[in-house]
């Protein structure tokens, strides 16, 4: 089989690559390294250039795919909000270049890298894929426009894709060849590990007095490899001929920072240095999924759901990074 991985140099992206590789996919990364990394395209082919160049699109979908998987959005909740337009250029006009070069060349399957963002604040938890999808940023709002115009192209031309709504993507390559790099850093387990190696000063906690058990956030937090499982069962899907599909992805239970915390300590046997810090606009008590109908429909069976597991792969990461 042979897959495009748009974005394939990022965190995700080239977990994803380097697992369509080991099952024996011929695979092409297509990718600006804007905020992906050479060295972390592990097999395959590597393409550098922009997804929203029709020119570069054309020249990479010309050597003829089954489908396509899309991984390069922008994904910072803060700078959407800052920078709506570039949230919208690249995220939607961007996607639908991509789309309509995929329809030229005859590619009619792609796996869409979505969020949870799209569903705004939980009117309950877990949350299924009937919950209403009212996004509250423009992040999210640039992820659901994609959605809805995804139904419209199935719609319109038959036009198959599954879209795959993350919750907390975490954890790194059990071997430690791959784990997160973003610069800068927004995600908590890294930037916790990072102040367990003394990279970082110490970490914040936005937020003590929640409805949680403890005071403070819980988020469903989802391995790196089991959100990669996921692609390949939805892509197998897609190529068995089976019809458009939305999926929500996460562990079904969800972690608290202060629980992450505590974990890393006794996984790193570090102490971490904490500072409480004021509650941030927009962050949910709670964000669980509920993932069910994946694990139904697809057999999609996460590997690697305890928590310690998730951090133990992130510190191995990190101490090779640091």
């Amino acid at each position: 089989m042979k897959v495009l991985v748009v974005g394939g140099a990022g965190y995700i992206g080239s977990h994803m690559v380097q697992m369509l590789g080991h099952q024996g996919c011929s695979v092409t990364t297509l990718d600006d390294l804007s905020s992906g990394h050479r060295d972390a395209v592990l097999c395959g082919d590597f393409v550098q250039g922009n997804f929203g160049d029709r020119a570069v699109l054309d020249a990479v979908l010309s050597r003829g795919f089954h489908a396509a998987m899309h991984l390069a959005s922008f994904i910072q909740v803060g700078e959407s909000v800052q920078h709506p337009d570039k949230y919208y250029r690249n995220n939607v006009t961007y996607t639908l270049g991509l789309l309509d070069a995929m329809r030229a060349q005859g590619v009619g399957n792609f796996i869409f890298s979505s969020t949870a963002a799209t569903f705004g604040e939980p009117q309950y938890t877990p949350m299924d894929e009937r919950h209403p999808q009212q996004p509250i940023n423009p992040y999210g709002r640039s992820k659901l426009m994609v959605e809805q115009a995804l139904a419209d192209y199935d719609r319109a031309y038959g036009f198959k894709s599954v879209c795959l709504r993350y919750f907390n993507a975490a954890g790194a390559d059990p071997e430690a060849r791959l784990g997160e790099r973003h610069d800068p850093e927004t995600h908590l387990i890294p930037l916790v590990l990072q102040a367990a190696s003394g990279r970082r000063s110490g970490i914040s906690v936005f937020g003590r007095d929640y409805d949680t058990p403890d005071g403070t956030c819980i988020r469903d937090y989802i391995h790196i490899q089991d959100l990669c499982a996921a692609h390949w069962l939805a892509l197998q899907s897609l190529m068995k001929g089976d019809d458009s599909q939305s999926y929500n992805l996460g562990n079904g239970h969800g972690f608290s920072v202060q629980e992450v915390i505590d974990t890393a300590e006794q996984v790193t046997g570090r102490k971490i240095p904490v500072v409480n810090a004021p509650r941030r606009d927009g962050d949910p008590a709670r964000l669980v999924a509920d993932s069910r109908k994946a694990r139904d429909q697809l057999g999609w069976q996460p590997q690697y759901a305890d928590l310690a597991t998730i951090i133990e792969h992130a510190w191995q990461w990190e101490s090779r990074a640091g």
